[in-house]
């Protein structure tokens, strides 16, 4: 009972977020698209007149080569460079302090990010805190950013994130592994380039677990209660992009134009989440990813369709589940709403089958599913505009879904 009492209370409170979020401005970076966007991106950071830029990034893009010509570009253009590569999937707070001693080292005036979106997210604090002057863990939470950032710089390496348009930057306590975040409008990038030459080596389970990310966050935005005027638009686009390109793209990652557009996708995913937020897939791919290290993309993709099914049965969210089964030429405007959602959840199944993403979580067990129902529950019920409210039985349920048969 004071269980329930407590996610009765996040609801109440969060009636209150809903204007603020609205007045909040968002930010965008400059955006170059393409083959030759990494070079427009140099050429930029050069006009800019930067004297000292420190990359971050991790070993396994230096080990690629995909990071060489990039500091070869900008020192040839008169830039002083130094890489970081001590990035690692799900940042900590020392890998992120680490960042902060080679900025300071280094003196650096901007930061390029290159590579997916811990890489990014690290970048952000780091530029954060060689302003603020501050440890990361002063500045998680809402706004707490006291000055701009050093300019930071983007090239994703992965179409999933979003992070290089996004307000959020994530970090992970390596104890508890709780994922904490910093929000600030401020963190949001100068400039990033999509480019899709730098994502081709990208290997297929991460192609398909990035894609799906991208596409968790266009339709949890979408069925959110909180859109704004451009959440429709940014959510279908991405959503279209995503149904036309993931297969190409997982089926053959020289192609450079599946590439692009999913990279465009994950964009445009990521304003509308940024915004709209996102909903109970998160809350339970966060939770999965804390007890098991299960990849954040990964467990959006396999616990996305299970959501669905359940936040179906709110009007809200059937309503625009219809509207996206017709936006992928899934169904017509005539067809009762119903089927047309359900068609829509079906297409998503497909979708994960064809890339490879199994329906089941390997690694779940039984007896952690009351643990990771209930920290979910909190996170999303205090966090998120979600279109129908679940029970932690529900939640429990859901999870017992996703269960390998092994484990039942």
């Amino acid at each position: 009972m004071l269980f329930q009492l407590r996610l009765l209370a996040y609801r109440f409170a969060k009636m209150f977020m809903k204007p603020v979020v609205k007045l909040v401005s968002q930010p965008r970076p400059v955006l170059f698209v393409g083959p030759d966007s990494t070079s427009q991106l140099c050429r930029m950071m050069t006009a800019f007149g930067f004297e000292r830029v420190l990359i971050v990034t991790d070993a396994i893009l230096v080990t690629l080569g995909l990071v060489d010509p990039i500091r070869k570009a900008l020192e040839n253009s008169g830039i002083d460079v130094s890489v970081f590569d001590g990035i690692q999937p799900d940042p900590t707070y020392a890998v992120i302090e680490s960042g902060h001693e080679a900025v300071l080292a280094h003196r650096s005036d901007a930061v390029l990010a290159i590579g997916g979106g811990s890489s990014i997210d690290a970048a952000k604090i780091i530029a954060a805190m060689a302003t603020t002057d501050k440890p990361p863990r002063k500045l998680l939470g809402f706004f707490k950013l006291s000055k701009p950032t050093l300019p930071l710089f983007v090239i994703p390496t992965t179409a999933g994130t979003g992070s290089e348009v996004t307000v959020v930057a994530v970090v992970s306590d390596p104890e508890t592994h709780v994922k904490t975040a910093v929000v600030d409008p401020k963190l949001v990038p100068t400039a990033a380039a999509l480019d899709p030459r730098m994502m081709k080596g990208m290997p297929r389970p991460i192609t398909a677990a990035t894609g799906m990310d991208a596409l968790t966050h266009a339709v949890e935005a979408y069925t959110n209660r909180w859109p704004v005027a451009e959440t429709a638009f940014h959510s279908v686009s991405a959503v279209r992009m995503i149904f036309a390109n993931l297969p190409r793209a997982y089926a053959d990652g020289e192609d450079l134009e599946a590439r692009e557009a999913m990279a465009l996708a994950s964009f445009y995913a990521g304003l509308a989440f940024t915004k709209a937020y996102v909903g109970y897939v998160h809350a339970f791919s966060h939770k999965l990813g804390g007890h098991y290290g299960t990849p954040h993309g990964l467990g959006n993709a396999i616990t996305m369709p299970y959501v669905l099914d359940f936040v179906k049965e709110s009007a809200w969210a059937q309503a625009r589940l219809a509207e996206l089964a017709v936006a992928i030429g899934a169904g017509k405007p005539s067809e009762p709403k119903a089927t047309l959602a359900g068609r829509f959840i079906e297409k998503v199944r497909e979708l994960s089958r064809k890339v490879g993403i199994p329906e089941k979580l390997d690694a779940l067990k039984a007896a952690d599913i009351p643990a990771i129902a209930r920290e979910a529950m909190i996170e999303a019920h205090r966090d998120y505009p979600v279109p129908r409210n679940m029970s932690l039985a529900e939640a429990e349920r859901l999870l017992s879904r996703m269960l390998p048969q092994a484990a039942r």
